[in-house]
């Protein structure tokens, strides 16, 4: 392709990353013959599981995917964060992410990126060649950057994400109507951009996958009434994805990732409840709604997805555990989490780590002191009031896990044995030629 065909950087290598928000790697494995694009790559390249992160949720994952550092340098944790020295909290945005971005090393380098429906970056930067946000955005309207964009989006109908809210009805017939139209929609703008073939990175992300797996996931597993709907689905994503990596030019390398894994949920488990029921929590009113209710007495409380604080006396405003004897407390709750089975007797945590095992950095001011890795089933939630059952079923029959990601590259010197989230921006760069302080990153190329 010549000077006149493309205009772009400096005429190195060149990576297009499609991110499939919360695909597990068996998917794909145990059906080859219904997910022949993504086979092939693996078989040309590479593919295989990967590990997530802790926690395994998508607001916490895809800061660490396109950093390669884990929640500490990042500075977020899950869909809400608590402020330091307060009980207020916040959903975590663009501008909070604290580490440099896979696309902003590009940038930097003088050359081009294209980053489209990533999570967590609202509101969309200036510094690139053009991005619009994805989940957490308010719309396209303020989603998109530059103005071109954010016209060509709003004409082609284009969506942020899928109507999750569709999924709660007992028919998914909607549901999955309007994932395939957000699906499409996706698709087409993604193949358009690829095809303007001015970039050095392209970033997109189909995070539909996600929306469809937390409502069918069970019925694929199990044998279930939306059984054949649901692969039908990801027969579309795949012929999608084989239709981006057609169009391609010969220096441009593919990765296809997701953020962490999933598997059928049988129960959602109310940790707040059950810190209340076993008195680690309490309130100030019978009235409550929030961390800022808690009462001076309580020793601790969580966040989603399994994230657990102690009330720390000097960290927490109301703190009633001295910092004496933080440890000892720590442990006794850690050990508490452990016994806990569910209905049927098996353990509700597959595993639960602690503040220094999971996260190094500057932010780990506001990381959980404990967080749990549940056992497969059970998914962890953490309201702050409407439930008094600490095991209860709601409509998802899928939930995310910490094992069982998806990588492909389509480079057949990558290898994928032992790989966490934290090695595909530093594959990124290394494919893109680009030297990086191997320091910064907790993560390796896997090239």
């Amino acid at each position: 392709m010549g000077l006149f065909d493309r205009l772009r950087g400096d005429g190195g290598p060149r990576v297009a990353f499609f991110g499939i928000d919360g695909v597990p790697y068996s998917l794909i494995a145990d059906n080859p013959d219904r997910f022949p694009n993504l086979t092939d790559l693996a078989n040309d390249g590479a593919g295989g599981a990967i590990d997530s992160i802790v926690p395994p949720e998508s607001s916490a994952c895809w800061p660490s995917l396109t950093t390669g550092v884990n929640p500490g340098t990042t500075g977020v944790y899950g869909f809400q964060d608590r402020e330091v020295g307060s009980y207020d909290t916040y959903v975590p945005m663009g501008r909070d992410v604290q580490a440099t971005r896979v696309w902003d090393r590009v940038t930097d380098a003088g050359r081009d990126a294209t980053v489209m429906n990533v999570p967590v970056t609202f509101p969309p930067q200036r510094d690139v060649q053009r991005m619009v946000s994805g989940f957490l955005s308010p719309g396209v309207e303020k989603a998109a950057y530059p103005d071109e964009l954010r016209d060509d989006l709003q004409n082609s109908n284009y969506r942020i994400d899928t109507n999750a809210k569709l999924g709660h009805q007992a028919d998914k017939t909607e549901f999955i109507e309007n994932a395939y139209a957000t699906l499409d929609a996706r698709y087409e703008t993604f193949s358009k951009y690829v095809d303007k073939d001015d970039w050095d990175l392209f970033f997109g992300v189909f995070m539909t996958t996600d929306r469809v797996n937390h409502f069918l996931f069970g019925d694929y597993e199990q044998d279930g009434e939306y059984k054949e709907e649901f692969l039908e689905f990801y027969e579309q994503v795949d012929e999608y994805l084989g239709k981006l990596r057609a169009q391609l030019p010969d220096d441009v390398t593919m990765v296809v990732a997701s953020d962490h894994g999933f598997t059928t949920e049988q129960y959602e488990v109310n940790l707040n409840t059950w810190l209340e029921d076993e008195g680690w929590l309490s309130y100030q009113t019978d009235d409550h709604d929030s961390l800022a209710d808690i009462s001076e007495e309580a020793r601790a409380y969580s966040f989603i997805p399994g994230r657990l604080y102690l009330n720390l006396e000097g960290r927490e405003p109301r703190g009633s555990v001295p910092e004496s004897e933080y440890e000892d407390v720590r442990a006794e709750l850690k050990a508490a989490i452990e016994e806990l089975e569910g209905p049927t007797g098996e353990p509700v945590a597959q595993r639960v780590v602690t503040k220094e095992d999971a996260y190094r950095g500057p932010h780990d001011d506001i990381a959980p002191d404990l967080t749990v890795i549940p056992t497969h089933g059970y998914d962890l939630k953490a309201g702050f009031a409407g439930n008094d059952e600490v095991f209860t079923t709601g409509p998802r029959n899928g939930m995310h896990s910490f094992e069982n990601a998806c990588l492909f590259v389509d480079d057949d010197r990558a290898r994928i044995d032992d790989v966490d989230l934290f090695d595909i921006t530093p594959t990124i760069l290394d494919l893109l030629e680009m030297e990086t302080d191997r320091t910064e990153l907790d993560g390796a190329s896997l090239v």
